[in-house]
């Protein structure tokens, strides 16, 4: 009884993924076909319909978002160059060979 069970849980999950696949590969294609198969024009309406890029109105909102990017490169360099500085003055052991 397992076996059947396994395979009709196989068989199924098999089914519903290419059924998946195949509406993913079709909203794909039309969504290309809508934007006069350019890639980049479809990525861009991607990012402004789910709100990772929104328009500037001002010089305020613009300075901000750049304000806020800043911030986030020089956390990540306080996290990075303490690491990298510790890495680099590390003593090494020395491997002597012999001739």
């Amino acid at each position: 009884m397992k076996t059947i069970a396994s395979r009709f849980m196989l068989g199924t999950s098999l089914v519903f993924g290419g059924l998946i696949g195949v509406w993913a590969c079709a909203a794909l294609i039309g969504g290309l076909r809508q934007t006069g198969w350019q890639v980049s024009e479809l990525l861009r309406q991607y990012m402004i319909a789910t709100g990772m890029i929104q328009p500037f109105h001002t010089l305020v909102d613009f300075y901000s978002h750049i304000k806020g990017v800043e911030y986030l490169i020089c956390v990540a360099f306080f996290v990075a160059f303490p690491l990298f500085y510790r890495y680099v003055n590390e003593e090494r052991k020395q491997v002597h060979t012999e001739r």
